[in-house]
């Protein structure tokens, strides 16, 4: 089943790669060795390292700042460090382009897509500081290491997958990125490849830049693998019944609290005072109710399904990944990853091209949609389901094998209540992307259907700011449940 999973994620690449043979040598070469071709590369490089670079310094130094001192009001910092996920990053752009231009350009690219995207590195790191096992650090203690040799010996090595996994996810999610980068007229291979078949529908030069992206795309999956090793992380028991001691901080209060105000403000404060200013005393605004509650159904019922869809696709995958741990799996795990980096444009063609030729009867249908949100997002849920089962113990399933019990049923009593957590999560981030996704859903949804995205990008585009505004804040209503439900965390034990 993974395998099958696997090739449907590898369609679009399928897609280019074909294509790219049509087009023959000669062409691609001329393609692909232009000026503007290396100048789309180093922005695009330029702006998921750097993207990369400032969510993990932002994700580690917030989660350790929430989970393990004493900061005052840790419970709704946690909160309110995850509530920027319910924003879109093209929402977030709108929000400051709408204020001032002086955000266009990389370091505002690298500005807001950071706000945008940081959570996705805080979420996995904040949970796993609070699944640590306490008595390794303090058997670090007690050999008298400091606290700074214990982070960096003891703690951050177990932290790895963490952060990892969330780097991974933000560097698809930079490569991927259309409309926020669009917004800020900030150039990469993505709104290269948009421009490329809006203006004239060039397909051979659009596929040629989309195949350079799954090259990037390609290297970050490499490097994320070589760093992560082949450590297991998993353990039996829970540990002690009890919290890590939390760090003091006394005069560093006065530096931790207002960067931690600082980054709310900037990530949630400048957003949501344009979005409601807009509201306020924008000439265009409007509220059509009929137009916003048909489009809020068909966002709801997407992602709903859409993620149901996508979990079910990740278990398999997930599974062989972390109880295999052999080649074949290794290449079943990183090829649902590819399809991610790419535009939703390029997804959007390459199922269009299939089903015509192939499945017409699911051509303009809402299967053909879910097939692509699922191809687009299945990493979201792969990352998520694959820590929780990194951490679940396999001595379990032996135990569960060794009194008989037979592989399904033991996946049934034993591994999925202990992943049920983490398919919630991962349910979770694949519905706020699916309820903001632009590119694909315009191609690929039947006539005359619409969503909040899809409105909000119509007026946004148009600079009418006043009438995409209540689109925007319908889209962040409906995140929110999405959004508290990542930020739930166990009822912490008093420490001792």
């Amino acid at each position: 089943m993974g395998a099958g999973v696997a090739a449907l994620a590898l369609l679009p690449l399928g897609f280019i790669a074909v294509y790219t043979v049509t087009v023959g040598p000669d062409e691609a070469r001329e393609l692909l060795l232009r000026p503007r071709v290396g100048e789309l590369l180093v922005n695009t490089v330029r702006l998921v390292v750097a993207g990369i670079a400032l969510s993990v310094m932002l994700g580690l130094g917030c989660a350790w700042l929430v989970e393990r001192t004493r900061v005052p009001f840790g419970r709704v910092w946690h909160l309110l460090l995850v509530a920027p996920l319910a924003v879109p990053a093209f929402v977030n752009s709108y929000g400051w382009v709408s204020l001032t231009p002086r955000v266009e350009g990389f370091a505002g690219a690298v500005l807001i897509v950071t706000l945008s995207y940081f959570p996705l590195v805080y979420l996995p790191v904040s949970a796993s500081l609070r699944g640590l096992d306490p008595a390794l650090e303090e058997a670090s203690y007690s050999l008298d290491h400091s606290r700074w040799w214990t982070f960096c010996r003891v703690v951050l090595p177990q932290l790895r997958p963490a952060l990892l996994g969330g780097s991974l996810l933000v560097g698809l999610h930079l490569l991927a990125e259309f409309g926020a980068l669009q917004m800020l007229r900030f150039p990469t291979f993505t709104t290269a490849i948009y421009d490329q078949y809006r203006s004239s529908f060039n397909g051979p030069a659009a596929t040629m830049l989309a195949s350079v992206l799954v090259a990037c795309c390609v290297l970050l999956l490499y490097a994320e693998l070589r760093l992560r090793g082949r450590r297991r992380y998993a353990r039996v028991g829970a540990g002690v019944p009890r919290s890590v001691p939390r760090h003091e901080l006394g005069r560093l209060n006065l530096l931790a609290v207002p960067a931690l105000a600082g980054l709310v403000a900037l990530a949630l404060g400048v957003p949501l005072s344009s979005l409601a200013r807009w509201l306020v005393v924008g000439s265009s605004t409007a509220f059509p109710m009929d137009e916003l509650t048909a489009a809020a159904s068909t966002s709801l019922t997407l992602g709903g399904a859409a993620a149901a869809l996508t979990v079910l696709l990740a278990l398999p995958v997930a599974w062989l990944a972390v109880r295999q741990r052999d080649l074949v799996s290794t290449v079943i795990e990183r090829s649902t990853y590819v399809a991610s980096s790419l535009p939703g444009i390029v997804v959007a063609l390459a199922l269009v091209t299939v089903s015509i030729n192939v499945a017409q009867p699911i051509y303009q249908t809402f299967v053909l949609l879910l097939l692509a949100y699922a191809i687009m997002f299945l990493p979201r849920a792969v990352v998520i389901v694959r820590a929780g089962l990194e951490q679940a113990p396999p001595m379990l399933e032996d135990v569960s094998h060794s009194l008989g019990v037979g592989p399904l049923a033991t996946a049934r009593r034993v591994t999925l209540p202990l992943l049920l957590p983490s398919m919630g999560a991962g349910a979770a981030l694949v519905f706020l992307a699916v309820t903001t996704e632009l590119t694909a859903t315009l191609l690929l949804a039947p006539i005359e259907t619409t969503t909040l995205a899809t409105r909000f990008w119509s007026h946004s585009s148009a600079a009418s700011y006043g009438a995409a505004a209540p689109y925007a804040l319908l889209m962040i209503l409906i995140s929110l449940p999405a959004t508290y439900l990542l930020s739930r965390r166990p009822t912490e034990p008093v420490a001792s």
